[in-house]
């Protein structure tokens, strides 16, 4: 029982240290990005593009309402043919940035998930994204990484094990949702 309060215990430490300004900056321009019509990116590796999937998912279906225009959202992870063609021909380093290529615009919102915050492809993905003048939002743990030193917004979960850092994420993504469907219901 010890070591399952312990984990517990450690998530709901990190939670507590969450820096709410930050998720609401992210929020904020996700809800800039919507309003403005423009498309959503998110990416990445192992359990971060299960969130990506996830996030993409509760945004494009999630908060479909009717009379309202939907998200405009993508998740970069979920065509296994097109990231080990990417993979295979050109490297995995470049599997987000060559899918980028193909489908951002000037004013787009890319969303990078990565515990570390260092993950190559994530890290590449993300500096196209600034260099092209998208908006970029980082949701990382471990202090960071390089991540968090590119992307216009933060979010950084103050923890150093996997696991937690990527349950933080996942409840980011259930806050995101819940906020819009608060704000759709009230306009």
């Amino acid at each position: 029982m010890e070591r399952i309060q312990n984990y517990i215990s450690h998530l709901q430490d990190v939670l507590a240290r969450l820096t709410l300004a930050d998720v609401r900056s992210s929020i904020d321009t996700i809800m800039d990005a919507y309003h403005a019509e423009k498309q959503i990116f998110v990416i990445g590796n192992g359990g971060s593009a299960s969130t990506a999937s996830h996030l993409a998912c509760d945004l494009g279906k999630g908060t479909s309402v009717p009379n309202k225009p939907r998200f405009r959202v993508i998740s970069l992870t979920d065509n296994v043919a097109t990231m080990s063609a990417w993979s295979n021909d050109v490297s995995y380093e470049d599997v987000f940035v060559e899918q980028l290529k193909n489908l951002v615009n000037t004013g787009d919102v890319v969303i990078g998930i990565s515990a570390s915050g260092n993950s190559e492809n994530v890290v590449r993905a993300m500096q196209h994204a600034s260099d092209i003048g998208c908006k970029t939002i980082g949701w990382s743990g471990f202090g960071g990484g390089r991540l968090a030193a590119i992307c216009d917004v933060n979010v950084v979960v103050d923890s150093d094990r996997y696991g937690p850092v990527e349950d933080v994420h996942l409840i980011l993504n259930h806050v995101l949702h819940a906020w819009i469907q608060e704000e759709f219901a009230s306009n």
